[in-house]
């Protein structure tokens, strides 16, 4: 398979893009930092792109994707959290900074891929659980995942050639769970606490672990509607 993955240089879009380029599938990936151990493989294109700058990510990604004329699989994996608080002490400019990364940069992406290649057969956004709980604390971060949510669906009945669908990915230890393991006074917020405990007993699989998971997923997600959201621990 070809496939593109957002995110790579760390975490689950790094384990994701492991996984697949060890099945010897070919991976392009896009990350603002590279990474050495993913560079090593032979099957591995790289693009060096902050996709917040969204002109320039348009230009590069275009440029990027001459090297192909199809995409098996897309993972829309790159995203930021910001500061745990509550809603009322997030301002306008962290939420914007936020829905740019999460939610913007994956409109251009994703409009320029249609643009440029001549078949893309799947496309899978990262969510999140947050995209529906409500918990507190998550402001900006839950916003832009139920705004990905709605956007994959609506990519999903105007593109019906391609199979649209949003994932929450479960628990995974990566350097979100680090930030959020060093926050002090949370009481008020229940996720976090549920978090951290989980991280700390651990209960938290590791990045290769959850990348196997969700790998798996990804497959069985084709049985699904297009334009669906899924949660990992329900498939």
């Amino acid at each position: 398979m070809k496939i593109l993955i957002t995110g790579t240089s760390s975490g689950l879009g790094f384990g994701l893009a492991k996984y697949y380029l060890i099945q010897n599938h070919t991976v392009y990936g896009i990350s603002r930092r590279s990474n050495t151990e993913l560079n090593s493989f032979d099957n591995f294109a790289f693009l060096s792109q902050d996709i917040s700058d969204f002109d320039d990510l348009r230009n590069n990604l275009a440029e990027f994707l001459r090297e192909t004329d199809k995409f098996d699989l897309v993972i829309l994996n790159a995203g930021m959290l910001n500061d745990i608080k509550d809603m009322k002490e997030t301002s306008l400019e962290e939420i914007k900074k936020v829905m740019d990364v999460n939610v913007w940069s994956n409109k251009i992406i994703i409009d320029t891929l249609f643009t440029e290649l001549e078949d893309i057969s799947r496309i899978v956004a990262i969510s999140s659980g947050a995209s529906v709980s409500g918990a507190r604390g998550w402001n900006a971060y839950s916003l832009s995942k139920a705004t990905l949510n709605m956007l994959i669906s609506l990519y999903a009945n105007e593109q019906p050639q391609t199979h649209f669908c949003a994932l929450a990915p479960g628990l995974i230890d990566t350097g979100m769970q680090e930030y959020l393991s060093g926050l002090h006074d949370t009481m008020d917020f229940p996720t976090v606490e549920r978090l951290k405990k989980a991280r700390s007993s651990g209960e938290m699989p590791t990045i290769e672990e959850a990348a196997k998971t969700n790998a798996e997923a990804i497959e069985k997600l084709k049985s699904y509607d297009t334009g669906s959201f899924v949660d990992v621990r329900k498939i």
